[in-house]
């Protein structure tokens, strides 16, 4: 059945759409439509979900019902409404268009288009190497079924050694092999979250782990992060643990998503103490570990503590080697990994075999690969904070020390506008509310440095022009929140 969103819902999530951003102040009605796609083009708005009627959202926009026809209009032709009679319209996607990796909406012919949405890196030049390599070991896998639902021992013992070689020793019985870290999360979610469970999550957090926590109906509270120094406040993170009782915290250790935040040592070893005291499972999210910048030392793993089965690491291949390659991996005691293998069955069986192999030879030459990978990102991450400062000083941003974003303080809450007005230059970005819950974290944009630096400086000096734009303009100034007691 199709949901539906209200007109006083979709009224608060379009805020001031009447004011868009523009060289030429736009009629009310493709103000209206454009507010919508910017809605669809941030994740704001779902697809398939059935908006309201014409006069309802009049009413609660407090405009004309014209208005509101012509840009129904307006969404149907440009292919982000579908409407019949008698059944309403609903939101959809225009047949030019395909679902990028961020899930939101791209346009198939994009040549200039700057995707600061996504915060991965292009595939090292090594890739090729390892996928004949692996090609050729594949023989010896073909007289098999080729299920493997905890993955195929060589990279078992790959992954076992890495975890070893980082101070926690580890055995392959103890690694389950998945179709990527989301695969990881999801499946882990299955095991220690029943629908309705307490979580407890940073704030901001990775847009994606809320969608799993969404989709396991998950009861979410949140932890808020600082925008600059340590970033966990050891006593409230401990707090919310040890009064919300949550049954699963959600958390990333090693260079936050989006802050790039690093837990220290101390904070680690008290967080898995207050967790067995309230009988919390930790899912510590280590996509990020291997990507530490400027000889920085990491502290060991958020496992390393845990002497009861509360840690469960997962990580993957993504980050420092490639997105396109789905492989990521659960960490946890050898029944817990049984117990998912277990549960896996009812959801894909195991993970391609060749993939396995091209990830056990990438893995043999992670000391070159990722050694060229932090040199790159060092070097792009700069060319971002040295063009942000030139064109943007107004904005706060704390360089992180590892990892592959920044997480910019605006000078304004402006993040969602912002993004819409982007798109329109050839820029597109992942808006701050995007990782946080209620449409909160406008004041902020996650800026990943994955480009080349050239593209970055590009990519800064649109956004300028935009944000520019957006004072110049006829519009009325943004409210002060209403102080309700």
């Amino acid at each position: 059945m199709t949901s539906q969103v209200r007109g006083v819902q979709l009224a608060r999530l379009l805020g001031q759409w009447h004011a868009l951003p523009g060289r030429r102040r736009s009629p009310d009605y493709a103000a209206l439509a454009a507010a919508v796609r910017g809605l669809l083009a941030d994740g704001r708005l779902p697809l398939g979900v059935r908006l309201p009627a014409e006069r309802e959202l009049a009413e609660a926009l407090r405009v004309s019902r014209t208005t509101v026809t012509a840009a129904y209009r307006e969404l149907r032709e440009s292919g982000h409404l579908a409407s019949r009679r008698g059944a309403g319209s609903w939101t959809m996607l225009p047949g030019t268009h395909r679902v990028a990796s961020t899930g939101l909406w791209t346009p198939i012919d994009e040549r200039d288009m700057i995707d600061l949405g996504v915060a991965a890196l292009a595939a090292p030049p090594q890739l090729l190497a390892a996928a004949r390599a692996a090609t050729e070991d594949l023989p010896r896998y073909l007289g098999g079924a080729g299920y493997h639902p905890t993955g195929i021992i060589e990279l078992r013992e790959a992954v076992a050694h890495a975890y070893t070689e980082r101070g926690l020793p580890t055995s392959p019985e103890q690694i389950m092999v998945t179709s990527g870290t989301q695969h990881a999360l999801d499946l882990v979610l299955r095991l220690a979250l029943s629908p309705g469970g307490g979580v407890l999550v940073e704030s901001p957090t990775y847009p994606n782990a809320l969608a799993a926590l969404s989709a396991r109906r998950a009861r979410i509270t949140t932890h808020g992060l600082a925008t600059d120094g340590a970033g966990w406040d050891a006593d409230l993170l401990l707090g919310s643990i040890r009064q919300a009782r949550p049954k699963v915290a959600y958390l990333i250790p090693e260079f936050q998503n989006p802050t790039g935040h690093l837990m220290d040592t101390g904070l680690r070893e008290r967080l898995v103490g207050a967790a067995h005291a309230a009988g919390t499972d930790l899912i510590v999210d280590e996509s990020f570990v291997d990507l530490p910048l400027d000889g920085t030392l990491m502290p060991p793993p958020v496992a390393t503590f845990d002497r009861h089965s509360r840690v469960i690491s997962i990580g993957g291949m993504s980050k420092p080697y490639w997105g396109g390659l789905r492989i990521g991996w659960v960490r946890a005691s050898a029944p817990q990994v049984q117990r998912l293998a277990a549960a896996r069955v009812g959801v894909d069986m195991a993970s391609p075999v060749l993939d396995q192999l091209l990830a056990v030879h990438l893995l043999a030459e992670a000391a070159s690969i990722v050694t060229a990978r932090r040199t790159q990102l060092v070097a792009q991450r700069d060319a971002l904070v040295g063009a942000l400062a030139e064109r943007l000083p107004d904005w706060r941003v704390a360089v992180p020390r590892g990892g592959v974003t920044l997480w910019a303080e605006l000078d304004g809450p402006i993040s969602s506008a912002l993004a819409r007005a982007a798109e329109e230059v050839g820029v597109r970005l992942a808006p701050g509310p995007r990782f946080g819950l209620d449409g909160t974290l406008e004041r902020f944009l996650r800026l990943p440095f994955t480009l080349p630096a050239a593209d970055l400086v590009e990519a800064v000096g649109r956004l300028a022009a935009v944000r520019y734009d957006l004072d110049r303009t006829g519009r009325s100034q943004w409210r002060e929140p209403s102080v309700i007691a």
